[in-house]
């Protein structure tokens, strides 16, 4: 390469091994004068083949300053790796070659010999200087170097360093010159594959480290941003079922006003056992999408009861039933993957605050809990455990939702439907049970809304009445088709209104204008209103003017008194024997009572220390870290276990939230006590729903754990205990107080 001092006429020729091979073979050979070079033989008979003519045309004369011109474009020609004999062969032929096509140049491109014009040739003389500098050219590429005219040794010492030095770093690019001279050693070359393979290997691991450290650093992030934000996998909707239902239907089917809307089964998250026919037909302004035209009431849940297409003999046929909670309506207890993990100031602690928080992901990810928290085997086990009746909890929001409102719009009304198919196949009757009315009928997070009670209290107090009043048209006019009514038996108002915090006399009438819309619908099922906490003895002497056709629904437990939660095991079994059974029986009859009354939900827990049962991040009464409560109730930051007043360390929440595997004997014996007690006492009355089939964690407030766990009969209507028999004394038998 030319240095900077280098002009472009003194360029120095390429002395690469190629080169220099090149120019070897072109030497003068021994013998032959040094005029003629050692050509290939193809060459040489190609230049004896020339004419006399031609020879001649080389003594043509060419004016000199042309003549140096063409000495010097030969010499650049050289230094660019052209052979001499090309260029002397180039003009004795006289251009003839370069007339056509031009000479090809080593860098591949086309030009001509000398000048552009064929009749400008070198002379004798021309030639003869040409091969005096061919010869010494030869003379310095020998000598591995070429000594320009002024240029001092110490220059060309110093450019041939600088060359063997670059030589050294390429060596380990082996090309078959080099080979042939002996420049890599065999040895060498082995160690440069082996080196090669290392590198390689080498580089290969580091690059798998550098993906990992990539996709951990994105998994950190994000779980960061997960963190920061609230948002978590666990109510991310999971792997959308196969839909073969949908398999030979087009999406052309779809009409296009309703693609994208809850009437395209293409947009559902589930279609198994769906009809997925289109069809925008509606009843109430519900629609039917979904349905099959057909049913069949011919299926009995178990031997003990009749079919659907049979009389139930209210109440002398007893209701053995179970309640399918947190399935359409959601509870932090009951499915706590779908409100733990946020950040304690977002403040998710229900249905409203975690659709809101969700926003356009809440639509996805409730409608995978819907279609997979229960299935058509709920029910088949359902039917399986001896039980005959399903309770099933829905809000407002699967009938309409209204302004400002950040629930998931009619979208579990489809799910409520498949439901009650579901329970038709399995011989298994239904009460409806509406769980959130508008503005919230309690201010409890099973109404959807944790806080102040908009519902006839407060501002739109009177709107959400209305609009509730509204709700029960469109459901019940749905509901009075003739395919429901033999499954449904109850239809449900309100559950459990808060009558002590908001006026009695307006639920009562809120009451009784609902029955009459209801009725006036086609509704021919039981109608069920609560007992709204006043006291089942303040519903006797006629509370509600006109109660025909009406059953009160009392919700039984222990573990959310106070009072209650501070007794010991046997005496909370006898106080379901006799205080319960007495109630039980008092409001039975119309002079006592209300005259008709069922249970619609109890448990077996003795303790409120189910992760979330008092509501998101609040503790429990039993290890007296009860921090915030309903309606300002005051903290219970002392321990109410039977054992806290004395031992407070001792009231622990370990062994009533642990795994059934490590209770005791003694406590499964009592848990199951208890239950049959239970049982026992609200048969007293029209029957009972048990709260609630299935829970994600707390096994006392799931049926199908206590089955599994042995701590419920195996079958619901043969229970081992009643409540004629005797109550043993846990305490002696050695079962804890406290746990």
């Amino acid at each position: 390469m030319p240095t900077a001092r280098d002009s472009p006429a003194r360029t120095r020729p390429r002395t690469d091994r190629r080169t220099s091979n090149t120019h070897r073979r072109l030497r003068p050979s021994p013998g032959t004068g040094g005029d003629e070079c050692s050509l290939p033989r193809r060459k040489r008979q190609s230049d004896e083949s020339d004419s006399e003519a031609e020879r001649a045309a080389t003594r043509t004369y060419v004016p000199r300053d042309a003549q140096d011109r063409a000495i010097e474009r030969e010499r650049r020609r050289r230094s660019k790796g052209l052979t001499v004999e090309k260029s002397r062969n180039s003009a004795i032929r006289g251009g003839t070659g370069g007339e056509k096509s031009g000479h090809k140049r080593s860098d591949g491109r086309r030009g001509h010999a000398g000048t552009n014009s064929s009749s400008q040739l070198l002379s004798e003389d021309a030639l003869g200087k040409l091969q005096r500098l061919n010869d010494k050219d030869g003379d310095l590429r020998q000598n591995r170097g070429v000594k320009e005219k002024g240029v001092s040794d110490s220059v060309v010492e110093r450019l041939r360093a600088e060359r063997r030095k670059r030589k050294r770093k390429k060596r380990r690019i082996v090309s078959g010159p080099m080979l042939e001279e002996g420049g890599i050693s065999r040895e060498r070359r082995s160690k440069s594959k082996k080196w090669g393979k290392k590198f390689w290997i080498i580089a290969a691991v580091l690059f798998v480290l550098l993906i990992i450290i990539v996709v951990a650093a994105v998994v950190a992030a994000n779980k960061k941003k997960a963190s920061s934000s609230g948002a978590k996998s666990s109510g991310t909707p999971k792997d959308k079922p196969p839909r073969n239902e949908l398999k030979g239907i087009s999406e052309d089917s779809i009409p296009t006003s309703a693609k994208g809307t809850i009437l395209d089964p293409f947009t559902w998250y589930d279609t198994t056992n769906f009809n997925v026919t289109y069809t925008d037909t509606k009843i109430g302004g519900l629609p039917v999408m979904g349905l099959n035209s057909q049913w069949d009431d011919s299926a009995q849940a178990n031997p003990n009861v009749p079919p659907l297409n049979k009389p139930w003999s209210y109440p002398t046929d007893k209701i053995r039933g179970v309640n399918l909670g947190g399935w359409l309506s959601l509870e932090p207890f009951i499915t706590p993957s779908l409100f733990n993990g946020y950040d304690r100031n977002l403040n998710i602690v229900d249905e409203y605050t975690l659709t809101q928080h969700l926003g356009s992901q809440a639509a996805s990810t409730l409608e995978a809990h819907y279609a997979t928290f229960v299935t058509e085997s709920t029910f088949k086990e359902i039917a399986a455990a001896g039980l005959d009746h399903v309770r099933i909890p829905f809000s407002y929001w699967a009938v309409n939702t209204y302004p400002d409102d950040p629930y998931v719009a009619k979208i579990s009304w489809r799910y409520l439907l498949r439901g009650i198919e579901w329970a038709r196949k399995y011989g298994l009757r239904i009460k409806l049970d509406v769980h959130g009315l508008p503005g919230s009928q309690n201010g409890w997070n099973h109404s959807g809304k944790w806080g102040p009670i908009g519902w006839l209290n407060g501002t739109d107090g009177d709107i959400n009445a209305q609009r509730s009043l509204e709700m029960h048209d469109s459901l019940a006019e749905f509901f009075a088709q003739p395919r429901y009514q033999n499954i449904i038996t109850f239809y449900g108002l309100a559950n459990e209104p808060a009558m002590v915090k908001i006026d009695t006399q307006k639920v009562l009438a809120w009451t009784a204008e609902a029955k009459k819309r209801v009725r006036a619908k086609g509704i021919n099922a039981t109608i069920v209103i609560g007992d709204g906490f006043l006291g089942l003895q303040k519903w006797a002497g006629g509370l509600l003017p006109d109660s025909s056709g009406m059953v009160l629904d009392v919700h039984q437990y222990v573990v959310f008194n106070v009072q209650q939660v501070l007794w010991d095991h046997s005496t909370k079994i006898k106080y379901a024997c006799q205080t319960w059974t007495e109630q039980s029986k008092q409001s039975m009859d119309p002079k006592t009572g209300f005259g008709a009354i069922m249970c619609g939900e109890w448990s077996q827990a003795d303790t409120d220390c189910a992760l979330n049962i008092n509501n998101v991040r609040v503790g429990s009464r039993w290890q007296g870290n009860f921090d915030q409560g309903p309606f300002g109730m005051a903290p219970q930051l002392t321990p109410l276990c039977p054992l806290g007043k004395t031992t407070a360390s001792q009231c622990d929440c370990g062994p009533a939230n642990g795994d059934p595997s490590s209770y005791s004997a003694t406590y499964k014996q009592w848990l199951k006590m208890f239950a049959e007690a239970q049982m026992h006492s609200f048969e007293q009355g029209w029957g009972w729903f048990y709260w609630t089939w299935d829970t994600e964690q707390a096994v006392q407030w799931s049926y199908k754990k206590g089955l599994a766990a042995g701590i419920l009969p195996s079958k619901a209507y043969a229970p081992d205990f009643k409540c004629d028999k005797e109550v043993p004394d846990f305490g002696a038998l050695g079962l804890s107080e406290g746990y």
